[in-house]
Formats: C-alpha cells, sequence, structure tokens
C-alpha cells in the first residue's frame, strides 16, 4: 500500500512551535521518505530498536498512515548545510478513542528522543510543545505519558503533572532485558 509523502496534515503543528526552535531546525510530521534522513538515530540513543531495514520501516510508516487519526509522529530536522537535513528528534502521539469521557480522545505520548549530540538545545521541549499540539488539536481531552524519575522535572517544566504509577508486565524476555 502506498501512503502519503506525511504521517499527518503539518497544520496540526502550530507555527508557535516552529519559531520557538533555534535557526536552522524544522518540526514537521514524520515523511514516508525519513528513513534515510536518520529517523531511527535519536530512537537507538534513547532505547534498543534493533535491526530495522528500510523496506520494514516503509512498511510500519504505511501501517500508521492507514490507521488514520491514530498515529501522529512528529520530528524535528536539522536543516543546516552540514547536517543535509537529518533527523534529530522525533516523539509520538498515539491517538486512543475511548468510551469514557463522553467517547473522549486521550492522547499518549510515547518514544519522546533527541540525539545526544543535539541535547541541551531545547529541542525536547519544543518536540514535547509539537506533540501537545497535536494532541489538541485532534481534540485530545488530556494527554498523558510515562517517565523515569530522572526525567519527571523535565516533563514537569513542560506542563506536566504526576498522575499515578506506570505499571507493567512483559510477554517478551529479551525487550524485559533491554527494559524496553
Amino acid at each position: 500500500m502506498m501512503a502519503c509523502d506525511s504521517l499527518f496534515p503539518a497544520s496540526l503543528i502550530s507555527a508557535s512551535v516552529q519559531a520557538d526552535l533555534p535557526h536552522g531546525y524544522v518540526v514537521r510530521p514524520l515523511q514516508r521518505s525519513d528513513y534515510s534522513r536518520g529517523h531511527l538515530e535519536p530512537l537507538r540513543d534513547l532505547t534498543y530498536i534493533g535491526e530495522i531495514s528500510e523496506q520494514q520501516w516503509i512498511e510500519r510508516f504505511d501501517w500508521m498512515a492507514s490507521c488514520q487519526g491514530t498515529y501522529y509522529v512528529v520530528v524535528i530536522v536539522d536543516t543546516t548545510k552540514e547536517s543535509r537535513g537529518s533527523i534529530v528528534a522525533t516523539g509520538t502521539l498515539v491517538a486512543e478513542k475511548k468510551f469514557l469521557y463522553k467517547l473522549g480522545i486521550q492522547g499518549h505520548i510515547e518514544d519522546v528522543a533527541v540525539v545526544k549530540y543535539e541535547q541541551g538545545k531545547k529541542l525536547g521541549r519544543c518536540l514535547l510543545a509539537a506533540l501537545t499540539d497535536v494532541a489538541r488539536n485532534i481534540g485530545c481531552y488530556k494527554s498523558i505519558l510515562d517517565c523515569g524519575p530522572r526525567n519527571k522535572g523535565f516533563y514537569e517544566k513542560c506542563g506536566y503533572s504526576q498522575a499515578g504509577q506506570e505499571m507493567e508486565c512483559y510477554f517478551d524476555e529479551e525487550a524485559k532485558e533491554r527494559r524496553v
């Protein structure tokens, strides 16, 4: 199945998020051609991802695109000449359609990652602002995320507050060992 180039309309990300980025960076939806721009690199700095071929990546992109209104992957691209348009940050919003709260939509923010050599430039904050924008613009009544204790302060600065405890139950031993 051939999907459209962008995973979702760029208009769901407000211009104010772009304005907050340092010069030479662009925030936008994930595109079908982004494997070659290094989409997996920020994720490698976050956790184990395994070996993923370009064909496998495109198949996953097309599947996400076919689930219209569910997956919103945002990337930040370094557009400077030296970088040649490489992706330096990524994050995902998953829109869960619920029976709760008047058939509401709850956003789940996942896989927020900035490549190590770009950390400290407030790209993570801009990425989270973009994901929060998308959640608001698609009608989520709230968005939630899980994070470790060392990242709690960062997310609080971005407007999130602690609301419980995360629980997990692994079904894959390798994933459990790698804590992914």
